[in-house]
């Protein structure tokens, strides 16, 4: 009636982003979902792009520190969610 569409698991698990990730491995961003461009802009500035190696070095609260091109650096779980990874 409204056009609402329940989600089934599989759809769930098809995108991965670096939200609950598990820590200390590598992996490759495949993309960034976000509708805000300058955020968007913020994370490439950073160096994450599509296929850039990046690593969870902890979580703390709503902070995760990842590393990614030799660096490390501090982003909010909302940043976090909009990393899609292989």
């Amino acid at each position: 009636m409204f056009g609402f569409k329940k989600k089934n698991k599989k759809q769930e698990n098809q995108t991965k982003t670096l939200f609950g990730a598990t820590l200390n491995t590598q992996h490759k961003v495949k993309s960034i979902i976000q509708d805000d461009k300058e955020m968007a802009y913020f994370l490439n500035t950073l160096g994450c792009f599509e296929g850039e190696p990046i690593t969870i070095v902890s979580v703390l609260s709503d902070t995760y520190v990842i590393a990614l091109k030799d660096a490390r650096y501090s982003i909010d779980s909302d940043l976090a969610k909009t990393v899609v990874i292989h």
